[in-house]
């Protein structure tokens, strides 16, 4: 009998959660996609990084020998919609192995970026399989026929790990024009000829200059991104000013607390230097309010929440509080009328909590009134949500505590006979007391209403689930994207959930040509 009908040809009985407590299997697909989306490899509550670790190559090794071309496109989801890196490339590299062909097709959208392709050859080299073979061989040289100045100023980084110059070693990918070949010796830490390379050469003089006149001529004449002239150089507050107007908007989220300690928005001074310094503010405003540009950078809601809590200068945090309403404009609004429950209960402490009132605050607003927000441990209460107040205001008034009744909140709709379409659910899923979720909700639905949905939010990457998959009605979503309340709201009117969006992705079509 192979390992993978070992381990899933099995009933759908129930089992216990890591609290021992009653829980299901899901299907191979759910479990699949929900490691892809939800597991980092850090450390949770119930498991360490280690277990975590075993666990992943076990489920990804299963879902190989179980269905090969769904592993593919759930690599290309999460790397893609989920925006996971360490998960798809860790299965890209067992793909590589086992499916040369579907490998070939999903290669260029798993490995996006060169740091993607450092880590892949990380773990090809860490799983033993040295340079990968020639499928991989194939792949990263093709990759490397499109690294450019900017890729090369940018990710390098030559004694970190797998650098461009280490691929470049590995590959021995044949340079197509002039400029390419002196790029290639530039990253293999040969001589080169600069003259051919204006970046790079702008590069090397920023490394030798003297004064902040000379510096900033060089990043400006050299468009150099602010990770090599920070990794070159200790900046002053100049150079600061300088990398803030060039900085993507990730980039710059990222650095607001940095850009704050040197002083660029703060600081006593004449007139001109106070004048200067609101002119920084407002640029930042302009920059963290251009919601199109924040859509493209694919900035999720939580990120400014981290920026929020690290950031004391007041006029930065209101920008920040102001950037998570506008980074949820776009999001589809929810028919009928719904109640949103999230698990303040203590395995929710740090990340997840505070990830997830924000999610479920985002996400009472655009209901515009037709919903309730609970929160729950063992006890149920009312949040007292505003649509005036700030999300991130609300958010850091919730607190975990206590223990985990996922059933709590249903037998309160069932008390008040309070009847809603959807119950949407964000928690780690670890009951350890009270009536099981799935008992309450068939209740709810036999005395209130039949036909309610459940989205069930889950933000951890334990493999149990608190509903048989023979409940249609109750769909499962995976990680904090900003797909979640788009499939929730696709799947409340009568779409699929994430599997079935995984089943549609369509994969090269010479990829099949070798079966």
């Amino acid at each position: 009998m192979s390992q993978a009908k070992k381990l899933f040809d099995r009933p759908t009985a129930s089992i216990s959660n890591r609290e021992g407590y009653r829980a299901y299997n899901r299907s191979v697909e759910e479990e699949y996609v929900q490691l892809l989306m939800t597991n980092t490899f850090a450390n949770t509550f119930y498991a360490d990084s280690q277990q975590l670790i075993a666990e992943a190559r076990s489920m990804h090794e299963t879902m190989l020998e179980l269905d090969a071309e769904f592993m593919a496109r759930a690599l290309v989801f999460a790397r893609n919609e989920g925006f996971m890196r360490m998960q798809p490339l860790f299965g890209l590299a067992l793909l590589s192995k086992a499916r040369p062909d579907l490998f070939a097709a999903v290669f260029s959208r798993v490995v996006r970026i060169p740091s993607d392709l450092a880590d892949f050859l990380t773990i090809l080299r860490g799983m033993g399989r040295g340079q990968g073979g020639r499928a991989v061989k194939r792949q990263v040289t093709r990759f490397l026929g499109g690294v450019s100045e900017y890729w090369a100023l940018k990710y390098n980084g030559r004694g970190r790990g797998f650098s461009l110059g280490d691929a470049i070693a590995t590959a021995h990918p044949t340079p197509q024009n002039e400029q390419q070949r002196e790029l290639y010796r530039y990253l293999c830490g040969q001589d080169a000829d600069l003259t051919q390379l204006p970046q790079l050469q702008a590069l090397e003089q920023l490394k030798i200059a003297q004064t902040d006149e000379e510096r900033l001529q060089h990043i400006r004449a050299g468009k150099l991104p602010y990770e090599t002239v920070t990794s070159t150089l200790q900046p002053s507050r100049r150079v600061w000013i300088e990398l803030m107007q060039q900085m993507p908007a990730f980039a710059l989220l990222r650095h607001l607390n940095t850009l704050h300690r040197q002083g660029v928005f703060t600081g006593a001074g004449t007139h001109k230097v106070r004048k200067l310094k609101t002119q920084h503010i407002n640029y930042i405003r302009s920059r963290l309010h251009d919601t199109e540009a924040l859509r493209k950078a694919k900035i999720l809601p939580f990120r400014f929440a981290r920026a929020y809590r690290e950031i004391e200068l007041p006029e930065l945090r209101d920008i920040l509080a102001e950037a998570v309403e506008l980074s949820f404009n776009n999001l589809p609004s929810m028919p009928g009328r719904t109640a949103i429950f999230l698990d303040i209960s203590g395995s929710m402490n740090g990340e997840y909590l505070q990830t997830g009132s924000i999610f479920a605050l985002a996400l009472y607003k655009k209901t515009s009134g037709n919903s309730l927000f609970w929160t729950f441990d063992t006890l149920v209460q009312d949040a007292r949500p505003s649509h005036e107040e700030s999300i991130m205001k609300q958010a850091e008034r919730i607190h975990a505590r206590g223990g985990t009744d996922t059933g709590a909140p249903v037998r309160e709709l069932i008390r008040q006979k309070y009847k809603v379409d959807q119950i949407i659910m964000i928690t780690d899923e670890q009951q350890n007391t009270g009536s099981p979720f799935y008992k309450e909700l068939q209740t709810y639905r036999h005395s209130v209403n039949r036909d309610a949905k459940a989205f069930i939010i889950d933000i951890a990457p334990y493999r149990s689930t608190m509903t048989p998959p023979e409940d249609l009605h109750t769909f499962y979503v995976y990680g904090w994207s900003d797909t979640v309340l788009s499939f929730i709201a696709q799947a409340s009117r009568g779409f699929g959930g994430m599997v079935k969006t995984v089943q549609q992705i369509e994969l090269e079509d010479d990829s099949m040509s070798s079966r």
